[in-house]
């Protein structure tokens, strides 16, 4: 018995759930050689696209906990690719915002991350890899809203 059950296999919950694993397990060990964390990529996004921000509302933006995001942007500081400021307006909340270097960085990540895309979409034609894309972005835009 080398192939799950038909059952598995016709089932979008058990599919959607066996190629994040695979998704998972490829993006991690490529970011590892990098010395670099998923959170961290996510992080430095937000950044970019979004500003300065709170660490609250980057937690919240790229659905990582709070403590979590707490621990990824302490090693984003030491790297130098964040910097955390106390906020002019509340001086209880920290604003945090990407380097130059850090930018840099977001550069050389967005290559692997694509590199890892490619990998994991390999069997499919560019159509196909951006129908996959969009489907599954409005499968996450339903649940996400409700």
């Amino acid at each position: 018995m080398d192939t799950p059950p038909g059952r598995l296999r016709g089932k979008p919950s058990w599919l959607i759930g066996k190629n994040a694993a695979v998704a998972h397990r490829l993006l991690v060990e490529t970011l590892a050689g990098m010395d670099a964390r998923g959170y961290h990529y996510a992080l430095l996004a937000a950044l970019d696209e979004f500003g300065p921000n709170s660490q609250a509302a980057l937690s919240y933006a790229c659905g990582i906990d709070r403590s979590d995001t707490v621990a990824m942007l302490n090693e984003l500081v030491e790297q130098g690719l964040v910097v955390r400021e106390p906020d002019p307006d509340d001086r209880r909340r920290n604003i945090i915002s990407i380097t130059p270097a850090g930018r840099r960085r977001l550069e050389q990540l967005d290559v692997v991350v694509a590199d890892v895309q490619a990998e994991l979409l390999a069997p499919l034609s560019p159509a196909e890899r951006e129908q996959l894309i969009a489907l599954l972005g409005r499968v996450f835009d339903h649940h996400h809203h409700l």
